[in-house]
């Protein structure tokens, strides 16, 4: 659940608080740490709210969200029950706890808190998916379907009801009602890649696969980082025998996730299939590396190692095997031939007859009608394996242990496979559905970014180098527009670091530097209020530090951001960088009757922020023309307040000084499109295409399917 779900629930709540001044700000701070999906951080700020006033809603309600974040469910159903005995009547509490019962198989008792929940807000329609997804969780199909009745008749043009219910026909084995369903959902928003994506599912399992490939294409074009599309168009093209395709996806797979453990174990196999041996073998070395009793894996590395003449590892990994398999008579046979290439005879005579004792012994239970062996015998393995080449002989799941499937490729599970077609609709971006489009973010400096595993830039600066080459700061000063949350560990550094530049400031009141390094450690503790005050005194004293004036600009923005988003009364929305695509206001509960006189004071205030940020970069280029960001920002800002043409120019000064920088030709094209330039919009995103912005690609796609 990301940042759509936080203004799914965030922004229908606003309180009204009496405490004091402390306990608010401390509130306040932090939400803005939730909102910007800095969990860990957000809830050492509600942690003390709730010890100064531990009779405060609130705090509970708010811990329980970042709780849902960070997969602790448990403790969230807590805290939202300690939250609805403080206040029964916050609706979003019940939503909450319900995601966090369902998440936990508390199927009843989720279903009891979207009942309630609906009890105050009727039709609310992700509280009713929801409550299908339930249903179909605990298998009471008929319980869904009333839902689902309810659902698609307060909201007939919402796509996801018919994805949703498609999911629950095919669980119950109605592959006739789950294609309609499936049909009228890409009929419906033909944009959104999970609806191709399930549909393949179903051709898949009903063995067309031609049009199993020809979904999983579509919903690869419309979301290129979903590695469980290339897992799945792998699988279906090894079925179409196009092993060098299949191969392509898991090589695809693996660059976006290193540790992917399917398409490691399954490319593996295919490299083992055309004989590329010791690539095979580090393959299964990483997969073993992370799953240590993986016998499997074992035994296929075992099987490469005599391969490429590594006897001795070979025999190292059958042993491991037949400890866990002491009746898998391949792994006798095998162990064999590698001792007896080891010049271990004795050992080799050893394997073979042990295996052929055990051979009869078999044969014998058999033939007595027994049936209490595990595993087959050497003959009927290799048997299985070439005999009803269809896919349920050569797949298996990823949790079956069956040794004897060692060389199947793996799938999904049924069981996690049905959680991947609800995951969405209990905790994804269900309101923003795929249909919008985000500018890439501004930029910042900061210590710390979130790793990227396809663009692998180092944003550069000259003014910048020469700054963290004097070493002022305590950290390397780094530019970035993928923030990265603290840990537990960095959240004590930088409060410990504002103290300790809280006293240096004590001491000298005029060193710029010093309020630079806490207005930064202020910033990373999402408290902007004071990293801007902070700002204001670097620039006082030293009026040409130009980053002071870029960072104090982007935590400007940052502020008005997260107080648009907390207020949402207008139709006319600037709080978030997304662009004319988007379909589907957020909810919000607010009063309706505001009045004209309140409405253009709000106008005004976001007016005059506005400027005050604009004034911040126009600085910047004026004391650096060179720093290609602040114009990225600039344009940025711009195209929040729909200055489509001024947003262009900003980018274009960008890219004339780094040919290269690919988030400004994204943004750019995203500019040209809401103008009406297709054909320039479209250059742009393909070259930020080029440049390592895949998600270019799928709005190409998009612009192309309108033409």
């Amino acid at each position: 659940m990301k940042k759509a779900i936080l203004c799914l629930i965030i922004q229908i709540c606003t309180f009204s608080l009496c405490a004091q001044i402390n306990t608010d700000r401390v509130l306040a701070i932090g939400r803005n740490a939730l909102y910007f999906e800095d969990y860990v951080l957000s809830i050492q700020y509600f942690n003390q709210v709730i010890k100064a006033k531990p009779w405060l809603a609130e705090p509970y309600f708010y811990r329980a969200v970042a709780k849902i974040n960070l997969d602790d469910y448990k403790g969230a159903e807590e805290d939202c029950s300690l939250c609805l005995q403080r206040n029964p009547f916050l609706v979003q509490a019940y939503y909450a706890r319900g995601i966090a019962r369902q998440s936990q198989e508390k199927y009843d008792e989720a279903i009891a808190d979207y009942q309630k929940g609906l009890e105050f807000k009727r039709e609310d329609r992700q509280m009713l998916v929801n409550e299908a997804v339930a249903y179909i969780q605990k298998k009471d199909y008929d319980g869904a379907e009333k839902v689902f009745k309810v659902l698609m008749e307060a909201h007939p043009k919402y796509s996801m009801n018919y994805l949703t219910r498609g999911a629950m026909y095919l669980e119950k084995g109605d592959s006739v009602k789950a294609l309609a369903d499936y049909n009228k959902a890409i009929e419906m928003d033909p944009y959104y890649a999970p609806a191709y994506g399930n549909r393949a599912i179903l051709y898949y399992q009903t063995n067309d696969l031609k049009k199993a490939l020809t979904d999983l294409n579509e919903a690869i074009r419309l979301d290129t980082r979903e590695g469980g599309y290339y897992i799945n168009r792998g699988l279906v093209r090894y079925q179409l025998n196009d092993l060098r395709g299949a191969m392509a996806d898991y090589d695809q797979v693996i660059s976006m996730d290193k540790r992917n453990l399917i398409a490691r174990f399954n490319r593996g196999l295919l490299r083992f299939q055309v004989g590329d041996n010791n690539r095979a073998i580090e393959d299964f070395d990483v997969v073993i590396e992370e799953e240590p009793d993986n016998y499997m894996a074992y035994y296929n590395r075992a099987l490469l190692r005599v391969e490429t003449g590594d006897y001795a590892g070979a025999v190292n990994d059958f042993d491991f095997v037949i400890r866990q398999y002491p009746n898998f008579l391949p792994g006798y046979y095998n162990r064999a031939e590698a001792k007896r290439k080891m010049r271990d005879f004795a050992g080799a005579d050893r394997d073979n007859w042990t295996a052929y004792e055990l051979e009869q012994k078999m044969k014998k239970e058999r033939e007595e009608g027994k049936t209490g062996t595990a595993t087959a015998d050497a003959s009927s393995n290799s048997k299985t394996n070439s005999n009803n080449g269809g896919k349920k002989e050569n797949t298996r799941e990823q949790s079956d242990k069956n040794i004897d499937k060692f060389n199947r490729l793996v799938v999904y599970d049924k069981e996690q496979e049905r959680k991947s077609k609800y995951q969405s609709e209990v905790r994804g971006r269900v309101q923003d559905r795929n249909v919008r489009v985000d500018l890439e973010p501004q930029f910042v400096l900061t210590y710390y970014e979130k790793p990227d595993p396809v663009k692998k830039l180092v944003y550069y600066d000259k003014k910048l180098e020469e700054f963290n080459k004097k070493m002022i700061l305590q950290r390397k000063l780094r530019l970035t527009n993928e923030e990265a949350a603290l840990n537990e560990d960095q959240i004590a550094q930088h409060f410990a670091s504002i103290d300790e530049y809280s006293a240096k400031i004590a001491q000298n009141p005029i060193d710029p530097n010093a309020f630079l390094g806490r207005a930064l450690d202020f910033m990373l503790v999402q408290d902007f209020t004071e990293a801007i005050k902070d700002y204001d005194k670097v620039v006082e004293l030293d009026p040409s530090f130009a980053m002071a004036y870029f960072n104090r600009a982007v935590v400007r923005y940052k502020q008005l951001d997260y107080n648009q988003s907390q207020s949402a009364s207008s139709d006319d929305d600037f709080s978030t960088m997304s662009m004319s695509f988007n379909v589907g206001k957020k909810t919000q509960l607010q009063n309706n009757n505001t009045d004209a006189s309140t409405a253009m004071l709000k106008d005004n205030k976001r007016a005059y922020e506005h400027e005050m940020i604009m004034r911040d970069y126009d600085m910047v280029i004026k004391l650096n023309p060179e720093f290609v960001y602040a114009y990225f920002n600039r344009g940025n800002l711009r195209c929040v307040q729909r200055d489509f043409r001024a947003a262009i120019q900003d980018y274009t000064e960008a890219i004339q000084r780094d040919p290269e920088f690919a988030e400004a030709y994204f943004n750019r094209g995203l500019a040209r499109l809401s103008l009406g330039d297709a054909n320039r919009g479209v250059a742009d995103l393909s070259k930020a295409g080029e440049l390592g912005i895949i998600n270019a690609y799928s709005i190409i796609k998009r612009m192309m399917s309108n033409n």
